[in-house]
């Protein structure tokens, strides 16, 4: 966490952590609960044992989260525990007390916007710094003393979640089950990443000292340049030349625009981009941190 942050960022924050909370409790009590749906992570968890025990969806989703926060104040610092409590809370208050309506309608609608409203809130309460699942601090703990992967951890929670409600509720509500986890995963992902999500970008060109003015002073990006070798084609393997290998790191709204100025210049240009989920330093326009 940031301790040089301003009055303004924990006001925001906490607007993330209320908000999350408030849009969560909508999609399990307006879509999931009244038509006894699931997801994954902990919530799954809670949604199942709420439907099985018939115990009130608040408490439990309360109660389930208490053990991972309990673990994250083991790895996590201590403002990250001290929101996720107070996100929790607020998750379990709004459940049990607000008057959110419930909607009844085709189930794939029911599964695909709860998990969309789901995901939403749990996105809003990761940029706000807290966990309102804890599955993902139980994967963190769990890398850091064992050779399994995060994802590989949630997997597995997750496929132990669905067989267990395609075996004490039905084979067909696990698989709606399973596409709820899939649209609150993207959407969580959406949210955390916004719409400046960003993408690696590498280019191989004969025209690379235009390239890069282009980048530079047209495009106001920054660069950087790899000293390789082109050439060894199989018909002339003997011939090779020195290049520069441009790298430069865009947003994704911007990869076309990139693309159209590159095929401009040099349309026998190699291009190729990556996904990037994390970027630090440089003169990138970066997300506030949370």
């Amino acid at each position: 966490m940031n301790s040089k942050k301003s009055n303004k960022d924990h006001v925001l924050d906490f607007f993330y952590i209320l908000f999350g909370a408030w849009m969560s409790g909508f999609a399990l009590r307006g879509f999931l609960v009244p038509n006894h749906f699931f997801d994954g992570w902990v919530t799954g968890i809670s949604l199942l044992f709420h439907e099985i025990h018939h115990w009130n969806i608040a408490l439990v989703i309360i109660i389930a989260n208490l053990p991972f926060i309990f673990i994250s104040s083991r790895i996590m610092s201590k403002a990250f525990v001290v929101r996720s409590i107070i996100g929790v809370v607020l998750f379990g208050l709004f459940l049990a007390f607000f008057p959110y309506p419930e909607f009844f309608y085709d189930k794939l609608l029911i599964s695909t916007f709860g998990g969309v409203f789901l995901g939403i809130g749990i996105g809003l309460g990761m940029r706000g710094g807290c966990a309102l699942d804890g599955i993902e601090i139980l994967a963190v703990y769990t890398l850091r003393r064992t050779s399994f992967s995060m994802s590989e951890v949630i997997l597995g929670i997750n496929v132990l979640i669905f067989l267990s409600a395609a075996h004490f509720i039905g084979f067909e509500t696990a698989l709606y089950a399973i596409l709820t986890y899939y649209m609150v995963t993207k959407a969580t992902e959406y949210v955390v990443n916004g719409l400046e999500e960003f993408t690696g970008v590498t280019i191989i060109s004969a025209e690379s000292e235009a390239i890069k003015s282009v980048l530079v002073h047209k495009l106001d990006k920054g660069i950087t340049v790899y000293k390789g070798e082109r050439g060894y084609l199989k018909e002339q393997y003997n011939q090779h030349y020195d290049c520069d290998i441009i790298y430069t790191v865009v947003t994704r709204l911007e990869v076309r625009r990139l693309k159209n100025e590159i095929n401009r210049i040099d349309p026998k240009a190699f291009v190729f981009t990556n996904t990037i989920k994390e970027t630090v330093g440089g003169i990138l326009k970066r997300h506030a941190e949370h």
